[in-house]
């Protein structure tokens, strides 16, 4: 069936899959920079998040190269919208929660978030942060604590110590060990990962 990928490559594409985590997906709203879009995509990738929501609504989609993402862009899937009420409706609708990142006084320790749970977390443009819908929409908005003088991340950043800290989470109640794909979802999705 898979003639043409070596066992090796076939083993490393089964134990990404398995370990793709289903109930954790991340919005970017309107994030400009290629850059920071195509470390996101990696950070993804790297934790297991199988799809980036890209709300683009005031910004162009910026045009990633494979250079900077890595390959990342291939192996995470996307799902444009063009508004954040879309976008939150959708996931709302499957029992995720919905975290925004936001520098506030009214915003929780991104350590006191519990990111086992179905979860979908927002980060937003590199001046302006999400927007104020997007903070309205939210379940909540969280903070990553910070003990210098300069109170701010850069966004990709931002986003990979919030990755970490939800693949700890996880790790710690053994969501990596199996995948929440029934045998004929994970059959399928291996074919396609293996036409790439």
């Amino acid at each position: 069936m898979y003639k043409f990928l070596t066992e090796r490559r076939l083993a490393r594409l089964k134990s990404a899959l398995l370990q793709r985590q289903f109930s954790l997906s991340v919005a970017i709203e309107n994030i400009h920079d290629p850059h920071n879009v195509s470390a996101i995509f990696r950070t993804c990738d790297a934790v297991g998040v199988p799809k980036v929501n890209l709300i683009y609504n005031t910004e162009k989609l910026p045009k990633i190269s494979k250079v900077t993402s890595a390959s990342a862009f291939k192996w995470v899937s996307k799902q444009r919208f063009t508004s954040v009420e879309d976008c939150f409706n959708h996931y709302k609708k499957q029992g995720f929660k919905i975290y925004s990142s936001l520098l506030d006084e009214n915003s929780i320790s991104l350590y006191d978030i519990d990111l086992t749970e179905k979860s979908l977390i927002v980060f937003g443009n590199e001046h302006r942060g999400v927007s104020d819908e997007a903070v309205k929409l939210s379940d909540h908005t969280f903070y990553i604590p910070m003990r210098g003088m300069v109170q701010s991340l850069n966004v990709s950043v931002a986003a990979a110590v919030t990755l970490y800290e939800a693949q700890r989470q996880r790790l710690l109640k053994g969501m990596y060990d199996k995948t929440s794909l029934s045998k004929e979802e994970f059959e399928n999705m291996l074919d396609e990962w293996a036409n790439r």
